[in-house]
């Protein structure tokens, strides 16, 4: 019998096995350490080591591992834009009025190259698209918008959500309850 197995290409380059959806080689260690490194990035391996109940290089082999298989895709430093700079932030959605898939890939591609564009979901439900925005200021959120709008052809609607205040960070995920829930 015939198996196909995927592969991807890790951060050297070097082709390696890809992990099915949902990997019977993951423990509870492994959960536990992408748990504490979703908590804090820059924990060094000797104290995720003891957090995890590991001495630190197993521990570190399997960072490494887990790297290597893709589970851990990099590491993002949060940086508080309140004291850093006036900006606004920007929630739209985007309803793409002519589903044609070459709109959607010239959507996808100008929204790519946009340093003001942090996150873009693509969507099932009333609209297509839920794209952060963050911007220097309000006119420079219309003008992005408006040059997107001339890109698409004028194919596509959105509404503009000002966000006001954040009440809830991004802090990760319960992996253990998604996991094995």
């Amino acid at each position: 019998m015939k198996r196909n197995i995927l592969f991807r290409l890790n951060a050297s380059n070097r082709r390696i096995p890809a992990l099915p959806r949902k990997s019977s080689k993951l423990d509870r260690i492994d959960l536990r350490i992408l748990d504490e490194l979703q908590k804090d990035a820059r924990i060094t391996n000797k104290a995720l080591s003891e957090k995890v109940g590991l001495s630190p290089s197993p521990c570190l082999q399997r960072v490494k591992r887990l790297e290597d298989i893709g589970l851990i895709s990099g590491y993002l430093g949060l940086i508080n834009l309140e004291q850093l700079c006036r900006h606004v932030t920007v929630m739209a959605t985007i309803t793409i009025r002519d589903h044609d898939h070459s709109i959607f890939s010239t959507f996808e591609e100008s929204i790519a190259d946009l340093p003001d564009v942090a996150e873009c979901l693509k969507l099932s439900g009333s609209f297509d698209y839920l794209v952060r925005f963050v911007c220097t200021d309000i006119q420079r959120y219309h003008s992005v918008t408006e040059d997107l709008l001339v890109k698409i052809g004028g194919k596509m609607q959105i509404a503009s959500h000002v966000v006001l205040d954040q009440t809830k960070q991004y802090r990760g995920v319960a992996l253990d309850e998604l996991v094995n829930g």
